[in-house]
């Protein structure tokens, strides 16, 4: 391998490259070796004529270097030794020459080899002004010169006194950047025979505390006067600081006076900044307001940066009050203003992306599709906020991920449980101490983005107490009308918010404050089916749970009866996530068999689930109960999902009273009331004696009196059960009824209707009857549910009257015009079926 034997000679060198270290020439240095492909190079380098070339990297972080992250100057050195402490470690002590251009890697294994030339410099001032800098740096770097080496004295005479000393001595010896040189009269003698510019820098800048960034530009810098012009305020910097530091220690020589040392240190210091033109400045606000203008900040918050340097400047740095405006600073330039990220909007591929994550939720696939297909058409607009509300464990927090990778945008989390102070999302006042920024800010903080997708989890257990409303918070935060200005309490200047993409999470509406909820556009997220939730074991739980527990993907496998039973023995819930731990217990006893050696392979059956999970949890509730009289049930909704209510209800000698027990709400009180009027204005039609009901006292009971019962939806369950107890007649166990009831019979609509249905399906029920007016809510029942179960519509009580016990007499007097007529896509309403 040719080697240059002169500065215009060119030639192919083994490439040493260099991760945090950056050295020029005149040094000698010795680097720790460990790359494989280094240890190549030097080795070969060693064989051959002990040069090469070193070439740091554009970015430290990288371990495996290719040629591209290499920069175009390195450094030639000669190898002057070589400690090899393993084969995979060496000490290279190496002497670096002169700066050469690389003109391309020509070959890359074993190791790196680059083609280099000589480094053409130039001069972007006249000869007798670079001549007069080079001067100048040479004097400064004088000084410094002989101040290491006296220093280095100093502390090789102090080493003689004891061991300490002389280990101190060792490292001082280590770090002094004046090593290269036995003395400092050798050292001034070979700054003196430098007249070279680019020499002179490459002398000085060992003296002076570099950081690598600007090493590295020193290192590529082609124009003598531009890297002269890099190092002379450091020199400067430095040699009057020595001289001043000479000036100051003769002045306190012999001085015992505390306050008179202080207030000279005190004009030394003034003195110092004024010489060196830096008397409102120092190397933090240097260093901020470098950032400040580089930054893309809007003219308001610059102007506030800009302040607050200017009041820093004149601040002592150890001042609380610095401290306090520094992270203030920081804080404002770690927004992101002016930073986006490009919307990837592609609706064919977010559905794919939606049904791969997501089994089911049709629904809410549709509309996400269409809030994409908008944002692609008309990019500009804003859109609505989504609400996604629904039962735990559905998925909602997991949509709003989806979003953000359909889109190509950050995706922001920030939970909202619990929140009870209005600073946690305005921030606090930086009067107080511990100040921060609220979420909002510290979410777009760490997106780096000003349009990360950002989904506030939770967002109705936030509660008010003494220190606010978090929710009155929250409605600056989500108006696309006043968002655009959004104003934290900590930065105090204005954050647009308007190209966020906000999507709330909740699990009920009630606790949401209306003004909050006017604002944001309501999508429901009811329970998922047993074939969705089948559908989700298979191409998502399973995977999961396999992967962290370690097994293999053949050596553990379930049928889909195996799952089936799990959905509907172990778990009953509206989302997935105690099926998801079931799946783990199942993974986990596998994973001790397949661990122990007792099987390679393990296949589990249904008939394996009692030993592992234990005896079932549930069971169809209408498995073993038969036709009672007085027993019916309903339907309820709740915020995890819907569930079926039994309804109890006795009769015993009395006064014609009705006591209702159970935990039941105001409401549901009167629908029970108000069915106990109806069931006494039409005791002579139902066949019931009125003296029998004047003389009799009811007592409704509803079974789990822990939990807290109220609404509507149970009034014509209740009046069934009542007339069931009063004639005596059994209510078949088959049957599930919800819906409101008024005075007149009337069967009113209710909410939750797919909820209540879903339950009812889980628990086994056969028929159910909901309001006919809420036969528009059909459209969201999942086909195998209308399949399996028998859905009847009801004008009246009656039409229930007719299925759940005895035919009754039909009604003479006409319905109320107002009530539409039942309809049924299947068996008409009133039909008749064996008890």
């Amino acid at each position: 391998m040719p080697s240059p034997t002169s500065p215009q000679t060119h030639g192919q060198f083994p490439v040493l490259p260099l991760r945090t270290e950056m050295h020029l020439p005149g040094r000698v240095a010795s680097l720790e070796i460990g790359r494989e492909a280094s240890i190549r190079a030097v080795e070969a380098a060693a064989r051959d004529d002990n040069q090469l070339v070193v070439i740091p990297q554009r970015d430290p972080e990288l371990r495996d270097v290719a040629p591209r992250d290499l920069v175009e100057v390195g450094v030639l050195a000669e190898i002057v030794s070589v400690i090899k402490h393993s084969p995979s470690r060496f000490t290279a002590v190496l002497r670096f020459t002169r700066r050469v251009k690389i003109d391309g890697i020509v070959a890359s294994e074993p190791f790196l080899v680059a083609a280099v030339s000589p480094l053409v410099t130039r001069s972007s001032v006249p000869a007798e002004r670079l001549d007069a800098d080079s001067a100048k740096a040479r004097d400064w770097l004088t000084t410094l010169i002989s101040d290491a080496h006296a220093s280095r004295e100093a502390k090789e005479k102090e080493a003689k006194e004891g061991k300490e000393g002389r280990e101190k001595e060792g490292k001082d010896k280590d770090k002094d950047p004046a090593r290269p040189h036995d003395s400092a009269r050798e050292a001034l003698a070979a700054l003196a025979a430098v007249t070279d510019p680019d020499l002179v820098v490459d002398h000085a800048a060992p003296y002076l505390d570099l950081k690598r960034d600007e090493l590295l530009a020193i290192l590529l810098e082609t124009d003598s006067a531009k890297r002269l012009a890099r190092v002379l305020p450091a020199l400067e910097r430095r040699a009057t600081v020595l001289r001043l530091k000479g000036e100051i220690g003769a002045e306190l020589e012999g001085t015992t006076s505390v306050n008179h040392r202080e207030k000279v240190l005190r004009d030394r210091m003034r003195q110092i900044t004024e010489e060196l033109g830096e008397a409102d400045e120092n190397a933090e606000v240097d260093d901020l307001r470098t950032k400040v203008d580089a930054a893309k900040l809007p003219d308001e918050v610059r102007a506030v940066c800009k302040k607050q340097l200017a009041r820093m400047a004149g601040m002592a740095t150890a001042s609380p009050e610095f401290s306090i405006a520094r992270t203030y600073v920081e804080t404002l330039l770690d927004i992101p203003f002016g930073k986006t990220t490009e919307d990837r909007i592609d609706v064919a591929a977010a559905r794919v992306i939606l049904e791969a994550e997501h089994a089911g939720l049709d629904k809410v696939k549709k509309r996400i599709l269409e809030f994409l297909a908008v944002r692609k058409l008309a990019p500009g607009k804003q859109g609505p906020i989504l609400l996604l509300v629904g039962p735990p464990g559905v998925g909602k927090t997991s949509l709003g991920r989806s979003i953000a990778q359909s889109l190509g945008r950050k995706y922001i989390r920030a939970s909202l449980g619990g929140v009870r102070d209005e600073a946690e999302i305005r921030g606090h006042r930086r009067t107080y101490i511990g100040a921060l920024p609220g979420r909002i800010i510290n979410g777009l903080k760490k997106a780096g983005s000003m349009n990360p997708v950002f989904v506030l989890d939770e967002i109705d257990k936030m509660t008010a107490d003494m220190r606010g409303d978090p929710a009155a918070a929250m409605l600056e935060v989500l108006d696309p009308e006043q968002n655009k200005e959004f104003t934290d309490h900590y930065v105090e200047v204005p954050v647009d918010l308007s190209k966020v993409m906000f999507i709330a999470t909740a699990n009920s509406l009630d606790s949401i404050p209306g003004p909050l909820l006017d604002r944001m556009e309501i999508i429901e997220l009811p329970g998922y089916t047993a074939v969705e939730k089948l559908a989700i074991a298979v191409r998502h739980l399973v995977p999961k749970q396999l992967a962290e527990h370690g097994i293999e993907k053949d050596k553990l496998t379930f049928d889909d009866e195996t799952l089936r039973e799990v959905i509907h023995g172990w778990t009953r819930e509206a989302g997935v996530r105690n099926l998801e731990r079931e799946i783990a217990a199942l993974c986990r006893s596998a994973a001790v068999k397949i661990a122990s050696g007792d099987a390679s392979l393990v296949h589990l059956t249904p008939a394996e689930l009692p030993e592992i999970l234990g005896p079932a949890k549930f069971s169809s509730d209408q498995i073993n109960r038969k036709p009672e009289v007085g027993v019916i049930t309903g339907l309820a909704w709740t915020p995890v999902g819907g569930d079926v209510m039994f309804i109890e209800t006795r009769k015993y000698q009395g006064k014609g009273e009705l006591r209702l027990t159970g935990q039941l709400g105001d409401v549901m009180k009167e629908s029970a009331t108000a069915a106990h009027s109806w069931v006494r204005s039409n005791a002579a039609r139902l066949g019931i004696d009125q003296d029998h009901i004047a003389n009799t006292d009811l007592h409704v009971h509803l079974p789990q009196g822990g939990v807290k019962k109220d609404g509507p939806s149970a009034g014509v369950a209740l009046t069934v059960a009542l007339v069931s107890t009063l004639s005596g007649k059994p209510i078949r166990n088959d049957i599930a009824i919800t819906g409101e009831v008024d005075l007149r019979g009337n069967a009113l609509p209710v909410g939750g209707i797919k909820e209540k249905l879903l339950a009812a399906h889980r628990a086994g029920i056969k028929i159910a009857f909901i309001p006919a007016r809420n036969e528009k809510d059909l459209v969201d029942i999942p086909a195998e549910i209308r399949n399996e179960l028998d859905i009847r519509f009801m004008n009246k009580v009656d039409d229930a009257l007719a299925v759940a016990l005895a035919p009754v007499p039909p009604v003479t007097e006409p319905p109320p015009s107002s009530m539409p007529p039942p309809t049924s896509p299947g068996r008409p309403v009133g039909d008749q079926l064996p008890s």
